[in-house]
């Protein structure tokens, strides 16, 4: 409510929707800077703040599943258009820009510097000096790895079992059960049933060699 009317929505919902918006709206404005102050108080909370960080975070996104946790620094343009499932882990330097809905599902692993980015703006010129932009979402899967750097454009969805080489600008979609990289990232190869027993094999290892410590 502003001065006793309802707020106008209309830029948001264009903005939510994929259409052309202006962002230098009242409505927006007053959206981003409330997002803008919880990821201040995220950045400048002291490193052992691990509680204070998790209940910012939690009021930041739309949702933020049971074991999640992102390292500072961190940024994002709203915050409440990212929906995380469980288990997700963020190193640092990360940035969600989400005009359009970011969707992350369990067990996703970014490494530092992971951008995913949803915002667009117009080829032509005019219309882009008028200040039209739009936003098209993001959809991640589960089992999802991220290496350093990777860049996620408007409007990817990456499946299931996806692991995404460091540096990656990732423009079309990725299918599941698969390692993708490159700029445009493209998939090299599919993850088989040899590496999971590889891997596991790996693990077995381990466990045994902790067990005997």
């Amino acid at each position: 409510m502003t001065n006793g009317t309802s707020a106008d929505t209309r830029e948001y919902e264009r903005m939510l929707s994929g259409e052309l918006y202006i962002a230098d709206d009242p409505y927006l404005k007053e959206h981003s800077l409330k997002r803008r102050r919880l990821v201040q108080e995220i950045n400048r909370s002291d490193y052992d703040e691990f509680d204070k960080r998790e209940a910012l975070f939690r009021e930041l996104f739309g949702s933020f599943g049971e074991g999640s946790y992102i390292e500072p620094p961190f940024r994002a343009d709203y915050g409440c258009n990212t929906y995380i499932g469980r288990n997700f882990y963020a190193n640092t330097d990360c940035i969600f820009l989400d005009v359009a809905r970011i969707d992350i599902g369990d067990n996703v692993f970014c490494g530092p510097r992971v951008s995913l980015l949803t915002p667009y703006h117009p080829i032509d010129a005019q219309v882009r000096n008028e200040q039209l932009e739009g936003g098209k979402p993001i959809s991640i899967g589960n089992d999802v790895w991220f290496g350093g750097n990777v860049t996620v454009c408007p409007g990817v969805t990456i499946g299931d079992d996806v692991v995404i080489g460091a540096g990656s600008v990732v423009v079309k979609d990725i299918p599941s059960h698969c390692i993708a990289v490159g700029n445009p990232c493209r998939p090299i190869r599919a993850i088989t049933d040899a590496d999971h027993e590889q891997w596991q094999r790996k693990a077995r290892e381990y466990r045994a060699w902790k067990e005997g410590i």
